[in-house]
């Protein structure tokens, strides 16, 4: 028998900001889902290289809230971890009230709703429980004051009562950073070891100069010490063409054995600069020497694979089909909205899903992103995908729809930032088309930065006239080389339009905080509709 080897991604496709906890011999793991919903989606493993998803923390019967806007908003960098018999998940939800926690006794649900953290402030937000039950919460803001009186970014920790779920006593500041005025320090965790507190946090951005440090202390609140030889993790020595960027954002965890490993986020790049999977969680091992974690020994960068851990129990999971035929009540657990789906506007029957003509748009204008915004509850928009997860790759779906004028609905590949390709049945003056819109939005600073402005263009690059009741939309991806095809049927397929440019809905600019879903959508662009599409099938598959 072959040698059974971790390959990496462990989780390919837009899953970025890890988090592990181990209970017994089980592995359970979460990550962002920014404006996706249901939100936060929770992963269990028995080896650590296969790995299945088992629900989500939040969704509607919990009170989640996240609005459709820039798809880079909403929630992210949760932290789980399990004390006495309960799961917890601390995080931030940009579109909500800001810190809050959730709790479970199965982690595959169901959760509690929000406990929020009015009291927790900054981003990035951890808990850790001490050996004698005590709790803390650590995150980041500008708690480090400097000798001229001015305060700079680092991390702080204080107690917390779990019970009342709140903060108890004031903060201490405990750490900036590993370089000189380090940007971004964050995403901070801390761990018991040989009677050391092990502070880990992601420093330089979670773009191209991401890294991973470490500091350590023998008081949780004293001032943390440095590791010599940090960073511990970063690829961003290796240029700006590396395969593998944007390497930071770690995690740790123990195996029963005591074996160390760590995971944490990275971006397999396109042509070296393009991030259509946006950030993905990926894995390496972790030896201990001298009082300092060594992450990926010996070779000291994140490698394609890993042999796997002879003590752990190797356990493969069933893979998820390639064709859905939506033949369940229920979607799949790949399949995800985008925003929160207040409104009635999707059911599965008759072997469809079924996709209203809401009267929101697919691509609308672009909202500043910002904490505690008005909830609206009838502006959903009417969009099922699923994350991209091969480089090159097939998907195609079947749609039966009428449109009326002003309505329309299809197949849509879609990046952060209204970027987005579109084959669309639409009708113009009395007459069916089915069209390739390109769609691509200039700004000139990010969503949540003061000032942010933007304006989105679209571009129908081909359209042809329509009349079947029926179309199957086929999509064929080879890397940045897009092509588009339909017919009346899957063995009559004609081009729509080949060679689209996937650079233009990837542009470095976007970066790679979120990932590519590819999905189907409908909408009556403004007006009031009852008109629905019905979706027999999709599928997807690696090429």
């Amino acid at each position: 028998m072959s040698e059974r080897k971790i390959q990496n991604p462990i989780l390919p496709g837009f899953y970025p900001d890890p988090s592990i906890c181990r209970v017994g011999d089980d592995f359970y793991m979460i990550c962002s889902s920014f404006e996706l919903s249901p939100g936060i989606p929770v992963f269990h493993s028995k080896d650590l290289a296969n790995w299945e998803q088992i629900g989500y923390a939040m969704d509607k019967s919990n009170g989640f809230y996240v609005d459709a806007n820039t798809f880079s908003g909403g929630v992210m960098a949760p932290t789980i971890r399990y004390h006495d018999g309960t799961f917890y998940i601390i995080n931030a939800n940009f579109a909500d009230n800001g810190n809050f926690i959730v709790t479970a006794k199965d982690p595959a649900g169901p959760w509690s709703a929000p406990h929020y953290l009015t009291d927790v402030p900054g981003i990035d937000a951890s808990i850790f429980f001490d050996e004698d039950g005590a709790c803390y919460i650590m995150g980041t803001g500008n708690v480090v004051r400097r000798a001229d009186g001015t305060m700079d970014r680092g991390i702080w920790v204080g107690e917390f009562d779990i019970q009342a779920m709140r903060m108890d006593g004031e903060p201490a500041a405990i750490w900036d950073s590993a370089l000189r005025n380090a940007s971004s320090p964050e995403a901070p965790h801390i761990y018991k070891k040989d009677g050391y507190y092990y502070l880990v946090i992601a420093e330089g951005g979670t773009e191209h100069y991401h890294a991973v440090t470490v500091a350590r202390s023998k008081d949780i609140k004293g001032w943390y010490e440095g590791n010599p030889a940090n960073p511990v993790m970063t690829h961003r020595q290796f240029g700006f063409h590396c395969p593998i960027a944007n390497v930071g954002h770690a995690d740790l965890v123990e195996t029963p054995e005591g074996n160390w490993y760590a995971v944490l986020l990275a971006s397999r790049t396109f042509d070296g600069i393009h991030k259509n999977f946006g950030r993905e969680t990926f894995i390496c091992p972790v030896i201990w020497e001298r009082g300092w974690p060594v992450f990926s020994p010996l070779s000291g960068k994140i490698d394609w694979e890993y042999p796997a851990d002879e003590h752990l129990p190797w356990t493969e999971y069933e893979k998820e089909r390639e064709l859905d035929d939506f033949d369940s009540d229920k979607l799949a657990l790949c399949w995800n909205f985008w925003g929160t789906p207040f409104e009635d506007f999707w059911n599965i029957s008759e072997s469809c899903l079924n996709l209203k003509c809401l009267k929101r748009p697919v691509t609308g204008p672009l909202k500043p992103m910002q904490r505690n915004n008005e909830k609206i509850y009838n502006n959903c928009i009417s969009f099922v995908g699923r994350r991209q997860t091969y480089a090159d790759f097939e998907a195609s779906c079947k749609m039966m729809f009428m449109p009326e004028e002003n309505e329309c609905a299809g197949f849509i590949v879609m990046q952060a930032m209204n970027h987005q390709y579109k084959v669309q049945r639409v009708c113009k003056d009395g007459k069916q088309f089915v069209q390739l819109v390109l769609s691509t939005a200039e700004f000139d600073v990010p969503a949540h930065f003061p000032g942010f402005t933007s304006e989105t263009k679209e571009t129908v690059l081909n359209e042809i006239p329509w009349n079947h009741p029926d179309i199957v939309i086929h999509f064929t991806a080879r890397g940045e080389d897009y092509n588009f095809y339909c017919g009346t049927s899957a063995d009559a397929m004609e081009a729509l339009y080949e060679h689209a440019d996937g650079r233009l809905i990837n542009p470095e600019k976007v970066g790679g905080m979120v990932g590519t879903m590819l999905g189907m959508f409908a909408s009556a662009n403004g007006n009031e509709s009852h008109n629905y599409a019905a979706f027999d099938w999709f599928k997807y598959g690696q090429d």
